[in-house]
């Protein structure tokens, strides 16, 4: 019988003090045996002038082309009516998302919205995060929907998404690493059909063109979230973006430090909430 793995944060009393011991020995582990990073730039444009041109079309024809597991159709002929009228309102807007900081708010006015939707018991949250901010050596690989997050390795002890995933609960709440946004879309629509009666939150890392192109598939879903949007050796073509899609890329992103820390306090505010039982009876809510 297969053992669960108890993550990191279930250890302690307060997500503070597993937060603290888990830095103490990833500091120590980037010390002694720092993890590679490769060549990293922080001055790219998050998208090229050339790509952003009719982006929203580009978007939608690749999507389409693309869809090897023909996630649209799938899931558009079950609601048909539903996801037109949301996609045609998604595209009449000039933008499909507000934005504050390295923050993408899909459905969302603010992070503040954010915060209270956090609290709404009658919600399920996505977490995911893009493979290319996996580290080279990770021990899941980097293309691949899989991450051990094993706290005791010291690999998943110096990454990003290892710290998130152990700090993650386990109720209410889906963890997932991102290989295409074709996945992001097909995780989406599970998510809405498996919870027909719950609000869907996510929050997902990417690069900002990926995040601008999802944005018209979210709204057309309406789920509601944020997108985190990545730094460093990102994809800001639509040829290193196909690239990518095949698990083509050779550099890493990253979420810049002060970003990283607002993340890691939005899953906090989630696991307290989950932990101590305070979700509340949002407005329009009805008790289960």
């Amino acid at each position: 019988m297969e053992t669960k793995q108890i993550k990191f944060w279930d250890s302690y009393k307060s997500s503070e003090e597993a937060s603290a011991a888990w830095d103490k020995k990833s500091n120590e582990l980037k010390n002694k045996a720092p993890l590679k990073i490769g060549r990293m730039r922080f001055d790219l444009p998050g998208i090229r002038s050339s790509t952003r041109k009719n982006l929203r079309f580009k978007a939608m024809t690749y999507l389409m082309k693309h869809d090897k597991k023909r996630v649209f159709p799938k899931y558009f002929l079950k609601q048909p009516i539903t996801y037109g009228i949301s996609m045609i309102q998604s595209y009449m807007k000039k933008k499909a998302y507000k934005r504050d900081g390295d923050f993408f708010l899909y459905g969302i006015e603010s992070q503040g919205e954010f915060n209270d939707l956090l609290q709404d018991q009658n919600s399920v949250l996505a977490v995911g995060f893009s493979y290319c901010h996996k580290p080279f050596e990770c021990p899941s690989e980097r293309f691949t929907e899989d991450c051990i997050h094993d706290a005791e390795n010291p690999v998943c002890r110096q990454c990003f998404i290892g710290k998130c995933m152990n700090s993650l609960p386990d109720e209410r709440t889906v963890p997932m690493v991102i290989p295409t946004v074709h996945y992001i879309g097909e995780k989406m629509f599970e998510l809405t059909h498996q919870h027909p009666d719950k609000k869907i939150l996510f929050i997902i890392t990417a690069c900002e063109l990926t995040l601008e192109m999802f944005a018209d598939w979210g709204n057309m879903i309406k789920i509601r979230g944020l997108g985190v949007r990545l730094d460093g050796m990102i994809c800001n073509t639509m040829k290193a973006f196909e690239a990518s899609e095949e698990g083509v890329k050779p550099g890493l992103t990253v979420v810049l430090d002060d970003t990283e820390q607002q993340v890691l306090d939005l899953l906090t505010q989630r696991r307290n909430a989950v932990r101590t039982g305070s979700f509340r009876l949002m407005a329009g809510d009805s008790n289960e």
